[in-house]
């Protein structure tokens, strides 16, 4: 449900682009988001800030994760969740502590070796900078990056928008996406976004993450059959399959960036999911990458 002031925010926005016949659309399809961009490079001079590329920050004792091959993952980010929690107005996220997302090779697209951290606040006392090894999984240096974050309110993307309705003789889909870039105030230090939409070509990246996550299958590119292997995993309960697939969430998609030196294939994006259930008890052992490439 939203916010008074942010159903404020949407009905000017969709007043001020003409969009007043799809704004029921609008209100029950948008997304409370968290989107972060670049502040500055990191000089390291302060220990656990939010920071996308460079190196980690890290205890002394925690292990660099490796891929199934043994060959160090290359970290991406990390995120101090006492930076986050302000903007997270869905409260489902830790309130206290760090996450960290590592890679593994980038190939295929889907079921991406990867991995992602939960380290509480005290453990984060005995962290200092941990220089990343000479090589690992993607041979790329990236460029450390502090990063600043702020609650958004997203809309469906190209790949899950109902064109039927946002769409008609004096509308088209230009006109949406700017109203969309209004809506966030997309910028061009946007690095990153929490629980929003993910780029995708057939909205489909729910069915795919919950199928892996929940019976290790491949995802075969039919909503349908996903949906029916779901069901069985849950010996016939297609109410429980259907939940579960509304239940995965964006915990984190990064962009293609020059900056950082992200280029997720043709200047794509990476992302990973979580289960709803998973996110709440804490448990980030269970989560999927995938990447987006047009």
């Amino acid at each position: 449900m939203l916010s008074d002031n942010n159903r404020d925010k949407l009905e000017r926005i969709v007043h001020e682009y003409q969009f007043e016949h799809a704004m029921e659309y609008f209100k029950e399809s948008v997304r409370k988001g968290i989107r972060l961009s670049k502040k500055e490079i990191e000089t390291y001079n302060e220990i656990n800030p939010s920071r996308i590329g460079g190196d980690p920050d890290l205890p002394f004792n925690e292990e660099w994760p490796l891929n199934s091959d043994g060959m160090p993952m290359t970290f991406l980010a990390q995120l101090r969740l006492s930076d986050l929690i302000p903007h997270d107005v869905t409260t489902l996220l830790p309130t206290k502590g760090m996450l960290y997302f590592f890679v593994g090779v980038d190939e295929p697209a889907y079921g991406i070796e990867h991995k992602v951290i939960y380290l509480s606040e005290d453990k984060l006392q005995e962290a200092k900078r941990y220089p990343s090894p000479e090589v690992t999984s993607l041979e790329d240096k990236f460029t450390g990056y502090r990063v600043s974050a702020r609650p958004t309110m997203e809309l469906p993307n190209y790949g899950y928008v109902d064109y039927e309705i946002v769409e008609d003789d004096e509308h088209d889909y230009d006109q949406y996406e700017d109203l969309c870039f209004e809506l966030i105030g997309k910028n061009s230090s946007d690095l990153a976004v929490i629980f929003g939409y993910p780029s995708t070509q057939h909205g489909d990246c729910e069915y795919e993450a919950a199928l892996h996550l929940l019976t290790g299958q491949q995802y075969n590119y039919s909503m349908d059959s996903a949906l029916r292997q779901i069901t069985d995993h849950f010996k016939g309960d297609s109410d429980r399959a259907k939940q579960e697939v509304q239940d995965i969430l964006l915990l984190l998609a990064l962009d293609s960036d020059q900056d950082v030196g992200f280029c997720w294939w043709d200047a794509g994006e990476l992302q990973f999911y979580i289960r709803k259930e998973d996110l709440l008890a804490g448990n980030f052992a269970n989560t999927y990458c995938s990447l987006y490439s047009s």
